[in-house]
């Protein structure tokens, strides 16, 4: 299978959840892959899976809250692999979960540092590189959360995935006519660490029309799907890859 062949990506919050399934599919379709998460134990697992198998990886563990971290992953990408051609900004965290006048600051400032202004510095840094290669795909995973719904105590959370719909929007009014796609992928709930516990999962099985919460790997395949020739023609849009979550409420 070859759909990504002699294409390089970078995946964030690849240690686990969907940026794992989506490191596994993509490097299964021949990308070579830059990987990213805190942790770096857990990130060499995935490099090795995937070498295991054949295919190209490189770990760069590091905070994404630093701009450093995206230059030190695009220039992985370069170094290693020869440029960049895909730029999947995954990574993301729920944050401080209590109604909005008992948040901090701080606690704030985090939550949208975390889901939005990591993702901008990841577009800031990988953009000069996909105009290098003659354009690309950028794919912000964003949420169900604060677009089509709002959570009880999840305002800073939902307000910050909800900004990522604004800088694709912002992403494809500046560089599609040079060939760089942006878009916006909206999963519903995923059995991840991140869904919590299995009354948690229960219960959010339960906003879904098909009744349950998605495989990682169901993700992935929707990720494929945008950052892959088979969107050539998409930009500035958003994906509901949620179960018919947004179509019930």
């Amino acid at each position: 299978m070859s759909m990504l062949a002699n294409k390089v990506a970078i995946i964030t919050g690849a240690s686990s959840g969907i940026g794992r399934a989506t490191a596994l599919r993509f490097a299964a379709e021949g990308a070579a892959v830059v990987l990213n998460a805190r942790g770096e134990t857990a990130l060499s697992v995935v490099v090795q899976t995937i070498r295991a198998h054949g295919g190209e990886a490189e770990a760069v563990a590091g905070d994404l809250a630093l701009p450093e971290t995206h230059d030190a992953l695009v220039l992985a990408a370069i170094e290693r692999f020869g440029g960049l051609d895909i730029a999947i900004n995954n990574a993301g965290m729920v944050g401080a979960m209590r109604p909005l006048a008992d948040l901090t600051p701080s606690e704030w400032q985090v939550t949208v540092g975390a889901n939005l202004t990591a993702a901008f510095l990841g577009a800031r840094a990988q953009i000069p590189a996909l105009l290098t290669r003659g354009g690309g795909s950028i794919v912000f995973t964003s949420s169900f959360v604060g677009t089509s719904v709002g959570l009880p105590g999840m305002s800073a959370y939902g307000a910050a995935k909800a900004g990522l719909m604004g800088l694709v929007k912002g992403i494809a009014a500046d560089y599609a006519a040079q060939g760089i796609r942006a878009n916006a992928l909206l999963p519903g709930g995923v059995d991840t660490a991140m869904a919590g516990d299995q009354a948690q999962k229960d219960w959010a099985a339960g906003l879904h029309a098909m009744k349950r919460i998605a495989r990682p790997e169901e993700i992935a395949e929707a990720m494929l799907f945008l950052a892959g020739p088979m969107s050539s023609f998409v930009t500035g849009s958003a994906l509901y890859a949620d179960g018919g979550n947004s179509a019930v409420k």
